[in-house]
């Protein structure tokens, strides 16, 4: 990773979810749901204090600024707008 973020931010990388099928065999894609995202910190500011590169977090769906970088995407966000670590 060739990114750098600066204070309290920090890099996520999406984790890819799977559709829900409903009992009726319809597949729910993720941008009608209303829920938390999930991805893996890859990289951490010097102020960040709590989430460490390699941990499963949660965070908001509207939070930060999305990037891609090498055909990825990523998401820098503030460390207060994660919600949860995911052990």
């Amino acid at each position: 990773m060739k990114i750098k973020p600066l204070k309290d931010r920090v890099v996520v990388k999406y984790s890819e979810e799977e559709m829900e099928k409903t009992s009726g065999g319809i597949y729910v894609p993720d941008v009608a749901k209303e829920k938390p995202q999930r991805g893996t910190v890859e990289a951490v500011g010097s102020e960040v204090k709590e989430v460490k590169k390699g941990n499963t977090v949660l965070f908001d769906k509207y939070s930060g600024s999305k990037i891609k970088f090498n055909d990825t995407e990523y998401l820098i966000i503030k460390e207060e707008d994660i919600l949860g670590i995911i052990e």
